[in-house]
């Protein structure tokens, strides 16, 4: 079970955003070999039976550093999240949230596709349960909120289930922002004959680079450069609907640039 180059590399960024509880979490996360099963098959399934894209271990900590990316983001401008907000839990206890619900949203693709997210939750929900007794060993009432939470992020990441939390909101948008060219890459190569998600495909590896910053009139920009015009429909048929779905849409910016040509600006 030996990660690839890739995974590691996400992993060392990821860490490098978080101290205490929640850097302990990712590191237990990491080191865990039910989980890393689960995502090296969820890939199996996705590109050698489905013809899909990345679904696996790479894929599952882009989104999860483009979610903490955010998460800190918001946090540094001054808002608060819903168990905060709800005087029920605290940021941190957020941050670990996003960051399980991240590191776990697409491990139903080990069974399906359609309605994965289901199957997702419905696998989670031990391994859930067994970080949360872990990491919050005398507190079943944080574990209780946590694993709902996790839970509501895990069912939203399609945009097929209502959200309403921001932290919701945020996994939601970090997994939509995993489109550059690598996550395509894989799934083209493999590809001899067109079939069913080439658009994505094509779409996907018309992407250049996403950037997520600090925006100018909102606390978060998401800037994407494309190389041909093909990646409109990977923004307009997945990142836009998510963001639009999302909790966090007021405070997003998002900007897309194709080469050569001017910026356009959704939001």
């Amino acid at each position: 079970m030996k990660k690839s180059i890739k995974q590691i590399h996400f992993e060392k960024k990821i860490k490098k955003l978080l101290t205490g509880k929640p850097l302990k979490v990712a590191e237990y996360i990491f080191a865990d070999k039910e989980i890393q099963h689960l995502h090296d098959y969820a890939n199996v399934v996705s590109i050698k039976r489905l013809g899909l894209n990345d679904h696996g271990p790479v894929h599952m900590r882009k989104a999860a550093l483009n979610t903490i990316l955010m998460f800190d983001l918001l946090k540094n401008a001054g808002i608060k999240f819903n168990l905060t907000k709800e005087k029920v839990c605290n940021s941190e206890d957020s941050k670990i949230a996003i960051l399980i619900a991240a590191l776990l949203h697409d491990i139903g693709m080990t069974v399906c596709r359609e309605k994965h997210e289901i199957m997702s939750s419905f696998l989670a929900i031990p391994i859930i349960e067994r970080i949360l007794n872990k990491f919050y060993e005398n507190d079943l009432n944080r574990q209780v909120i946590l694993k709902s939470l996790i839970i509501e992020c895990i069912l939203g990441h399609m945009a097929n289930q209502k959200i309403y939390s921001l932290e919701a909101g945020l996994v939601l948008i970090g997994d939509g922002c995993d489109m550059e060219q690598g996550r395509a890459r894989i799934s083209t190569i493999l590809a001899e004959k067109p079939q069913r998600g080439d658009i994505h495909k094509y779409s996907s590896s018309a992407i250049e680079k996403v950037f997520i910053t600090k925006g100018e009139k909102r606390p978060i920009k998401i800037v994407v450069e494309m190389n041909e015009s093909v990646g409109f429909f990977q923004i307009e048929e997945v990142l836009f609907p998510k963001i639009s779905s999302s909790p966090v849409k007021k405070y997003i910016e998002l900007h897309v640039r194709v080469k050569d040509k001017e910026i356009k600006k959704y939001l």
